[in-house]
């Protein structure tokens, strides 16, 4: 093994680090999109008539830090998040190979280690999203002071589950969602690498980031396009105003299918697909680079 199990905490650090690179690039397009969802699968009628809209509207009503609302959450889950996916995916994926380097992806090592490492940071991601989805949507008027404040007066109104309502479908998100993404990722990354290294002897730290943009950049693509459904499922169990509504997310994507069709239940995809390419490219040639400087070879 080229790194020990003791040692493995590097893997969390770099983690960590892509986490934060993610939110600065990823966050406005994550506002946008839980907009959509949330008042283009009302029964009421849409309120946005595309992605470019909905940005427009918060830019003119609320400015730039309308796109950044509820983002110290996100900074905050994210970089704790992405630091246990990286390192759980990794430490995981080192023992199911029992130490030997194989010489191409390995699903059955692939996807247990990323839907396992998906299933954890669930715990994490679900009620950090809660707190930033109900932030950005209740009127200025009653709007919380801050990410604690809207924690705190949930749990008082609601109890302690209430920050993990919508669990069991973020559960299924992220470890469906994960297991496409690092396949993806894994498989892009080797392929690109063997034709890259057959057509030039001269492998330097710039065609790495190249591969890195490329794989990470279809491993969100990826992810997305397998778990969107369950994503707007996800927002809407969320951000019910009637607590007591149904939070099985396959009767909730049933309901919008007959509503407004296979449309309704990827609402939001543009923002989504237009967040994943670059977010995820920088937080895999993020997560490369600090493992570089970290001492960490992966593969």
């Amino acid at each position: 093994m080229e790194e020990s199990w003791g040692s493995g905490y590097k893997e969390y650090v770099a983690g960590l680090i892509a986490g934060v690179a993610t939110v600065i690039v990823g966050h406005p397009f994550d506002t946008v999109k839980v907009k959509l969802q949330k008042h283009n699968t009302e029964v009421h009628g849409i309120r946005y008539k595309n992605g470019l809209h909905c940005t427009a509207r918060i830019l003119r009503t609320e400015g730039v830090r309308g796109l950044y609302r509820g983002a110290t959450p996100s900074f905050l889950g994210m970089a704790f998040e992405s630091s246990l996916l990286f390192g759980i995916y990794s430490q995981t994926k080192q023992l199911l190979q029992g130490g030997v380097q194989s010489g191409g992806p390995q699903p059955n090592v692939i996807i247990p280690s990323a839907a396992f490492g998906g299933s954890i940071i669930s715990f994490v991601l679900c009620p950090s999203e809660l707190v930033k989805g109900t932030d950005s949507l209740v009127p200025k008027s009653v709007r919380y002071t801050s990410p604690l404040d809207c924690a705190l007066r949930t749990v008082k109104q609601e109890g302690v589950m209430a920050i993990f309502r919508g669990g069991s479908t973020t559960f299924l998100r992220e470890a469906i969602g994960n297991a496409v993404f690092f396949s993806v990722y894994e498989h892009v990354r080797y392929y690109m690498h063997l034709k890259l290294k057959a057509a030039s002897s001269d492998h330097s730290n710039l065609i790495d980031m190249g591969i890195g943009i490329v794989s990470g950049g279809l491993g969100g693509v990826a992810f997305w396009s397998a778990v969107l459904p369950l994503d707007v499922a996800k927002t809407i169990i969320q951000t019910a105003p009637d607590k007591n509504a149904s939070t099985n997310p396959f009767q909730i994507l049933n309901s919008i299918y007959r509503r407004a069709g296979l449309k309704g239940c990827y609402t939001g995809l543009g923002p989504t697909i237009m967040r994943a390419f670059p977010a995820n490219a920088t937080a895999i040639v993020t997560w490369e680079l600090a493992g570089k400087l970290l001492g960490i070879k992966h593969g």
